[in-house]
C-alpha cells in the first residue's frame, strides 16, 4: 500500500473484483431467481406479481439481443461497481460531516481533524469491507432486486449527506431525489424503509425547511409518476402482489430460534469485519453531529431492525443486503481509524480470512459442489444442467406434440421456461403465481411433457382433483461435471390433464 494511494488501491481493488465477477458469471447457468427475472425481460409488463417491474426492465435491451448468460450478467456486475463507488463517496461525505468542513470551524472541528485519519483512507476501507462480505458476490453475478435497490439506496444516502451539509437543496437536488426515491420503487417494494431513513434525516434538520418548499412536493409527484405503473397493473389485478408481499413476509409461525438464526446467518453472510468498523465508529466517532449521524446509521438500522422482526416468521438473507452496504461508511471510517492507530492485526486477520472464504465460495462453485454420495445433498448442482435439461424438454415437446412443459413447483418453472422457450411451462399446484399470469394454467384434457429433478422430486401428479390419468417415463438425462453426477433430470410423458375446479 506504500506504493498506491488509498483512492487508488480502491479502484483497483473495485476492478480486480469485478473481473472476478465477470469470469464466474460465464462459468455457471442462471439461477432460479436470476431466471425467473431474465423472464421479466421477455414478457415485458407494467408490473409483476411478486416484484416490481425495473429488474425486468432493465435488462429487457440486452435480452433482446443475446441469450448468454455471461452478457446478460454485464448489468448486476457493473450495478455491483456502482454501489462500490458510491460506498467510497457516501465514505467521503461522512468524514466531511464529521470534519465539520464548509464553513464550520472551530475547537471541537480542529480536535476531530487530527483525530480522524484521511477520507480516502476511510472510503478504501469502507470499498474493503464490502469486497471481503461472501454474500454481495452473489447478487453481484445474479440480477435481483436488491442488486438494484442497493445503488439507488446508497444514491439517496447521498442526496441526504447533501441535505445535511447544504443551506437549502436546490430545486435539481430535489428533482434527483424524487427519480431515486422513484426507481427505488420500481425495484423493490422494501424500498419504503429507505423512504423512511431520509425522512428521519429530513427530521433531525429542526431548522431546515422541507415540506413548505414546492421541491419537496414536486419530489413527491416524480416519484408517485414513476412508480405508477406498479399501482396501476396492481389496481387491474386485484392488488395481487401487494397481498403476495404481505403474506410472504409474515412468513409461518414466529419463533424466537428464527431470529437467533437469522442474526447468525447475517454475520456469516456479511462477514465481523462490518460489526466490527460499526462498533468502532460508534465508540470513537460519534460525539459531534450525533443526531445527524444517526439519522444517517438509519440507512440501515430500520430495515435491518424490521427484517429482523419478521425473520422469526421467516426471511431470506439477501434482503439486508442495501442495508449493508449503507452501513459499510460508517464501519469503513471505524476501521480506519483503528488502523492508524497500530490497531492492525485483527483488521488483517478478518479481512484475510473473509477474502479466503470469498475465495473457497467461488472454488466450491466452480468445482460444482462437494462430492457427496447423495445427489440431492449438494446445493450447487442448482447451477449446473438446466440449459440442456431445458433444450431436452423443448425437443421432446416437439416429438410429442403435447401442450408444454409441466412441473410441480415454481423454482423448476423459472430454468425451464427460460431454456425451453417459447415452449410453454404449466406450474401444477395450487399456488397462484406469475407463471399462471404468463402461460395460464394447463387446459383439461391436454398432454405435457412432465420435468423430475433429483434436487427436488415429486411422485408423478396421477389421481385426484389435479392430476393426469396417466405417466409414462418417456427419458432421462445426467448432468455430470468433473466425472461426478451432480444431478439427474426425468422426462415422463404425462396425458388428460384433469381439473376439476379445485380452489386455487
Amino acid at each position: 500500500m506504500r506504493h498506491q494511494s488509498p483512492s487508488s488501491w480502491a479502484v483497483i481493488s473495485i476492478c480486480i473484483t469485478t473481473i472476478v465477477h465477470f469470469a464466474l458469471g460465464f462459468a455457471v447457468e442462471f439461477s432460479v431467481d436470476e431466471a425467473h427475472y431474465v423472464l421479466y425481460a421477455k414478457h415485458l409488463a407494467w408490473s409483476y406479481f411478486d416484484h416490481p417491474p425495473l429488474v425486468g426492465w432493465i435488462q429487457w435491451p440486452l435480452v433482446s439481443l443475446t441469450s448468454s448468460e455471461g452478457i446478460i450478467r454485464l448489468i448486476p456486475e457493473l450495478l455491483w461497481a456502482l454501489s462500490a463507488f458510491l460506498v467510497y463517496q457516501v465514505t467521503l461525505e461522512i468524514h466531511r460531516l464529521i470534519q465539520g468542513r464548509q464553513g464550520r470551524q472551530g475547537q471541537s472541528a480542529g480536535y476531530l481533524t487530527t483525530a480522524l485519519p484521511s477520507a480516502n483512507l476511510c472510503g478504501l476501507m469502507a470499498v474493503l469491507v464490502m469486497i471481503a462480505a461472501p454474500l454481495p458476490h452473489v447478487l453481484a453475478i445474479g440480477l435481483l432486486p436488491d442488486t438494484l435497490l442497493t445503488p439507488l439506496s446508497l444514491g439517496l444516502m447521498l442526496m441526504a449527506l447533501r441535505w445535511t451539509r447544504k443551506d437549502a437543496f436546490s430545486m435539481a437536488d430535489w428533482v434527483i431525489t424524487g427519480l431515486l426515491l422513484g426507481l427505488a420503487g420500481l425495484s423493490k417494494y422494501t424500498a419504503v424503509f429507505t423512504a423512511f431513513a431520509i425522512l428521519f434525516v429530513f427530521l433531525a434538520s429542526p431548522k431546515k425547511a422541507w415540506v413548505t418548499k414546492a421541491g419537496f412536493w414536486l419530489a413527491l409527484v416524480i416519484a408517485l409518476l414513476i412508480i405508477s405503473p406498479v399501482l396501476y397493473w396492481n389496481w387491474i389485478n386485484d392488488w395481487i402482489s401487494f397481498r403476495y408481499q404481505i403474506a410472504h413476509g409474515s412468513g409461518g409461525t414466529w419463533a424466537w430460534r428464527r431470529v437467533a438464526a437469522f442474526i447468525g446467518i447475517q454475520i456469516a453472510c456479511f462477514g465481523p469485519l462490518l460489526l466490527l468498523g460499526s462498533y468502532l465508529f460508534l465508540k470513537h466517532c460519534l460525539h459531534h453531529q450525533k443526531l445527524i449521524l444517526i439519522a444517517l446509521l438509519s440507512f440501515f438500522v430500520i430495515p435491518f431492525a424490521i427484517f429482523a422482526s419478521l425473520s422469526g416468521g421467516g426471511s431470506l438473507p439477501h434482503w439486508t443486503t442495501p442495508a449493508w452496504f449503507c452501513l459499510a461508511p460508517f464501519a469503513g471510517i471505524g476501521l480506519a481509524k483503528a488502523w492508524a492507530t497500530q490497531h492492525r492485526k485483527a483488521i488483517r486477520l478478518l479481512l484475510i480470512g473473509q477474502l479466503l472464504i470469498c475465495l473457497l465460495g467461488f472454488g466450491f462453485v466452480l468445482a460444482g459442489g462437494i462430492s457427496t454420495a447423495a445427489i440431492k445433498s449438494n446445493p450447487i448442482a442448482d447451477l449446473y444442467g438446466w440449459k440442456l435439461a431445458g433444450q431436452k424438454a423443448a425437443q421432446l415437446t416437439q416429438e410429442t406434440k403435447v401442450n408444454g412443459i409441466a412441473v410441480q413447483n415454481w423454482t423448476l418453472a423459472s430454468r425451464a421456461a427460460w431454456y425451453a422457450s417459447p415452449v410453454p411451462v404449466f406450474v401444477l399446484d395450487q399456488r397462484r403465481d406469475q407463471f399462471d399470469l404468463w402461460f395460464g394454467q394447463l387446459p383439461e384434457g391436454s398432454s405435457a411433457i412432465l420435468i423430475n429433478w433429483s434436487g427436488m422430486t415429486f411422485n408423478p401428479p396421477i389421481g385426484g382433483n389435479l392430476a393426469f390419468e396417466q405417466c409414462d417415463p418417456l427419458d432421462s438425462l445426467e448432468i455430470i461435471r468433473f466425472g461426478r453426477i451432480l444431478s439427474r433430470f426425468e422426462y415422463s410423458l404425462c396425458r388428460n390433464w384433469q381439473d376439476t375446479g379445485a380452489t386455487r
